[in-house]
């Protein structure tokens, strides 16, 4: 059974409408540490997206930050239970998941490259890929690899605490 909470941790129970609300894309490493009470980051990730919600934010998770999540719950975090409610939780309808194509791959090319860190893989450049194919004002993440490719994130928005 997944938990009553993550409702509201992934942004799918709203409080507050916008005229134009942020267009978000989400990393695995913000979904990480919204289902891990355990992560450095989890206070701040919940407090996001409680404000995410609250501006009715159209956050959208790239399939493959879902499941690069979902392999990190169950590989590192030895929790088959959280990455098992963590997918029932993005096969819900009302959460938006942005499909990756050849398209999507051949544009997270170019943020990718044999130079890259070896923390910066081609996972990071997909979500890099989509945040610009849809036009998003931030990513929600915890990794500087956006900024220095020219994207916001979503600290930097100014959100409702």
């Amino acid at each position: 059974m997944v938990p009553r909470k993550w409702m509201n941790i992934y942004g799918a129970k709203t409080e507050t409408k916008m005229n134009n609300p942020p267009k978000i894309i989400v990393d695995a490493d913000a979904i990480i540490a919204q289902a891990s009470p355990y992560d450095k980051h989890h206070q701040t990730a919940a407090t996001i997206s409680e404000s995410l919600a609250k501006v009715n934010a159209q956050v959208i998770y790239p399939a493959t930050a879902i499941a690069e999540s979902n392999a990190y719950m169950q590989r590192v975090l030895n929790s088959t239970a959280s990455a098992y409610g963590t997918a029932v939780v993005f096969a819900d309808l009302n959460v938006q998941v942005a499909e990756i194509n050849q398209n999507t791959l051949r544009n997270a090319l170019k943020y990718f490259s044999p130079e890259t860190s070896k923390k910066n893989t081609l996972f990071d450049c997909i979500i890099a890929a989509v945040a610009e194919e849809y036009k998003a004002d931030a990513i929600f993440s915890f990794d500087k690899f956006y900024e220095r490719k020219g994207f916001k994130l979503v600290t930097e928005l100014e959100l409702p605490k």
